[in-house]
């Protein structure tokens, strides 16, 4: 019957007809030689499975069997698969075979590199096994088509030249039906529909042959032959005849496979999703370009985010301002010019990048300097240039840019804010000045939240733009005309300015990072102290100076 379903031509294939599955057209050999399924795929183009043949019990076998040694391959009772013999001792066999009942053993070695291998590097047990076809080849090699049809174990070798020949026993399963073992299989073969299903190269019809088969040993046989799994698990299964046992390793093993195929397809899933996206991007920012180039856009505007890129990195900014530059960047890169977007991310950056993150001026602490400065610019006025000059003493012998923050209170026009701009020029600081007469509103301190139509950085943040540095005298100028409404409390929100613990991550609401105002010396001036909240007080010295009598004004 099989033999009318071979096909004579190279590719050794069987059609798929009675109980017989399909071995492929091109199927690269399972070999003494070598075995590669995956190098099959390579020479043929696809990669194809085992075949089987259900019913080989009325097939008589002889006890004593001419042994051909098998490389890196089992094959089991029923399977139906092609062999490419080369080595010499083994073509002989196959030679006599042919010539005789074509009958011979099917054993595995321990070793497969081995060329040459004894009796002793073989395993005890194989399969039975008949040829069903040979094809000669120019080289000298043959490929063979065989079938497996019953375990056997080896009882001793009755020859050894020019090939092995041994007495063997053959093998029966030892199983007893009931339900649970009923069960066991069905779970198994429900286990190889999931596991065909996700192979590509294992046709659906081989689900339906497996379904069909009612022989437990049969079925264990068939799937052990279509797993790529190691020559040592499948020689485990062949030497296993307790069906309940290997019911289970090889359920076991297909545990295994399947969570190793989820895995790889998960993983392949990402990649190609990460490649598509990447393609898709690659692909649009082409277009952009192409449609920018005819617009007369594309080099201006590449133009303008490396100049920004190149501020960015010029600025020197903290890790977290940086970071939200390089991001907010990004977003320009992608955001379309004509879009109101585009000037708000633009407008934000180049407060950013203008900011004087790291630019200070040294301090001039020679108090004789200080002192021909305040005398030049105020006559009279001793005991606050004496505190002052004390201020600066104590700044140069501690070298610590903290201090007091003083608070000249007077009437109008006896010089309080002059005093500020004279203490500046002595230090050599620059001079930034704000006046906080009226101010009701929060936001003019800290700044308004970018989500705000023609929002800006509070007006500590600007005053530092313009000075040009990280550590000017910074006069905040009436500082008891503050106001409240329900806009907030300006006054509140100068706690945490003038406050040395808190004043090295000042927050601007506009900026959303942290800015160092610790270097920043501030000053203040009023005209009474009575209306200055407490809290304020609390962080100031406070330095009366009193206003002119009739002779002076005179």
């Amino acid at each position: 019957m099989l033999s009318s379903q071979i096909e004579h031509d190279a590719g050794l294939g069987l059609s798929v007809g009675g109980p017989c599955i399909n071995v492929a057209r091109g199927f690269a050999m399972a070999s003494e030689e070598e075995f590669d399924p995956e190098k099959a795929a390579e020479e043929t183009g696809e990669q194809k499975f085992y075949g089987f043949e259900e019913d080989v019990s009325g097939i008589q076998v002889p006890s004593e069997l001419p042994i051909l040694p098998l490389r890196g391959v089992v094959i089991f009772p029923s399977a139906i698969a092609p062999l490419l013999i080369s080595r010499g001792a083994s073509l002989k066999l196959v030679e006599d075979a042919l010539v005789g009942d074509r009958m011979l053993g099917l054993v595995a070695q321990k070793n497969a590199e081995e060329e040459s291998p004894g009796h002793e590097g073989l395993y005890s047990r194989g399969t039975a096994g008949r040829i069903l076809k040979m094809l000669k080849y120019p080289d000298g090699s043959v490929r063979i088509l065989v079938q497996g049809l019953r375990r056997l174990e080896v009882q001793h070798y009755t020859k050894f030249e020019p090939y092995f020949v041994a007495e063997v026993r053959h093998l029966t399963d030892v199983y007893e039906s009931s339900k649970d073992l009923e069960a066991v299989q069905a779970h198994m073969v429900h286990q190889f529909a999931k596991f065909v299903s996700m192979i590509p190269y294992l046709p659906d019809e081989l689900q339906v042959v497996v379904m069909n088969i009612k022989d437990p040993g049969k079925v264990t046989d068939l799937i052990a032959s279509n797993l790529n799994i190691s020559l040592e698990e499948k020689q485990d299964l062949l030497n296993t005849l307790d069906l309940r046992a290997r019911l289970e390793k090889l359920s076991t093993i297909l545990n295994r496979e399947i969570e190793l195929l989820e895995l790889g397809h998960k993983i392949q899933s990402q990649v190609q999703t990460e490649l598509n996206k990447n393609q898709k991007e690659f692909y649009l920012r082409q277009q952009m370009k192409a449609i920018q180039k005819e617009l007369g856009e594309g080099d201006a505007r590449t133009a303008e985010m490396e100049d920004l890129r190149q501020k960015i990195a010029e600025a020197k900014m903290p890790e977290d301002a940086n970071k939200a530059a390089e991001n907010e960047l990004e977003r320009l890169r992608i955001i379309p010019p004509e879009s109101a977007e585009h000037t708000v991310v633009r407008t934000y950056l180049e407060w950013l990048v203008n900011l004087p993150w790291s630019v200070s001026t040294a301090d001039n602490l020679d108090i004789p300097h200080a002192r021909g400065i305040l005398d030049e610019d105020h006559f009279d006025l001793e005991k606050v240039k004496d505190r002052i000059l004390e201020y600066l003493a104590v700044r140069k012998l501690r070298k610590d840019p903290r201090g007091p923050i003083l608070c000249f209170v007077g009437p109008p026009g006896v010089g309080k804010t002059s005093l500020g701009r004279s203490i500046a020029r002595a230090m050599e600081r620059k001079f930034a000045r704000l006046s906080l007469g009226g101010v009701r509103d929060e936001a003019e301190i800290r700044g308004h939240r970018r989500t705000y139509i023609g929002s800006l950085p509070g007006r500590i943040i600007q005053g530092l733009r313009t000075a040009g540095s990280n550590n000017p005298l910074f006069m905040l100028d009436e500082i008891d005309k503050l106001g409240a409404d329900f806009r907030g409390d300006p006054a509140s929100a100068l706690l945490e300015v003038l406050d040395p613990e808190q004043n090295h991550t000042f927050m601007d609401h506009y900026l959303d990072v942290p800015f160092d105002l610790s270097k920043v010396m501030f000053v203040t001036t009023a005209n009474y102290l009575d209306p200055i909240p407490p809290a304020l007080q609390d962080r100031m010295e406070v330095l009366e100076i009193a206003g002119y009598i009739e002779e002076e004004k005179v």
